[in-house]
């Protein structure tokens, strides 16, 4: 593919209104929204995940959202293979990719245009780090990266679980670290020409309030329930320790009371935003709109749009 697709990418924060300005994006200019969202993908799983309902979505088509279960394997490869596919339809029936999420993983792979050697999960190895890092602690684990990987363990916060047992995993099932299977990933240039936009707030107190209102409302939707039926049913290891869900069990166990369990899901929430602004804020070429910074919220779409306009301009 010689002509690079153009493509505008809505990225941030837990609870910084990406959907909603992703939607206002594709409205204006005749584009289809592409999750970027890697607990959305599960049909399942809708309250914790904050999956945009049909009146949020205002009519615009939205991609890769409910299409796996909880029992399938699905890993950062399948995503940027289906992205990769959704992109081009996209592109080839006139209209604009709308990039939205905030699994920065999943945007940078999909975007850098990374290529995956065929390296499959192994559930019952996952299982295992997960459950020694239940007993013995997320140090503890990051602990075991840093003697077989530390260029990974560099690259990786300790409380990221899933991304500290996936390179554990890596390195147990085919004997090379993430980082040296990460050297061979990028052959080819990307083939997208990319307007970023990060939604987020100024002041981190007001992100953390969004973020304590949301789950309030989440709780009187029901995620308890959605919980549960992730804590009673066997399903994958990587839709098991979704945030939203995960900080649950300790109360299913007996092992804290509900309240405790809120207070650990509100602090989790807060600590994985602060994670998501941290691998975000790598990329120079992100356009940030502070919400806090717009006297009125819909100026934020204004100069969304402005920015977009000037990047069309451009081409």
């Amino acid at each position: 593919m010689d002509e690079k697709i153009p493509l505008v990418a809505v990225i941030g924060p837990t609870a910084s209104g990406k959907t909603g300005l992703a939607v206002k994006i594709a409205e204006k200019f005749g584009g289809e929204v592409v999750s970027a969202d890697s607990m959305q993908i599960y049909s399942e799983l809708t309250i914790g995940t904050a999956k945009p309902t049909e009146k949020e979505m205002c009519g615009i088509k939205h991609h890769l959202i409910g299409h796996k279960s909880v029992d399938e394997i699905y890993s950062v490869a399948d995503y940027v293979e289906e992205a990769k596919k959704i992109i081009e339809d996209i592109r080839s029936r006139g209209k604009l990719p709308v990039l939205c999420g905030g699994t920065g993983l999943y945007v940078d792979s999909l975007l850098s245009n990374t290529e995956f050697s065929e390296i499959k999960s192994d559930c019952e190895i996952r299982k295992k780090f997960f459950e020694f890092a239940e007993k013995n602690g997320n140090e503890a684990l990051f602990e075991k990266l840093k003697a077989v990987d530390p260029i990974s363990a560099s690259k990786i916060h300790a409380n990221n679980l899933s991304r500290v047992v996936r390179a554990l995993e890596v390195f147990e099932i085919t004997g090379k670290t993430m980082s040296e299977h990460q050297k061979d990933s990028h052959p080819n240039p990307s083939i997208y020409d990319v307007c970023y936009i990060g939604t987020n707030f100024s002041d981190r107190e007001k992100l953390y309030q969004r973020i304590e209102q949301r789950i309030d409302e989440m709780l009187e939707e029901g995620v308890e329930a959605e919980a549960r039926f992730l804590f009673e049913h066997n399903g994958t290891c990587t839709a098991a320790q979704a945030i939203g869900y995960k900080e649950f069990y300790p109360y299913f166990r007996g092992e804290m009371s509900r309240e405790e369990a809120i207070d650990l899901l509100k602090k989790e929430t807060r600590h994985y935003a602060k994670r998501q602004l941290t691998w975000f804020r790598r990329n120079e070429k992100i356009n940030w709109l502070n919400r806090d910074e717009f006297e009125n919220p819909e100026d934020i779409y204004s100069k969304a749009f402005e920015i977009i306009n000037d990047f069309m301009e451009k081409k």
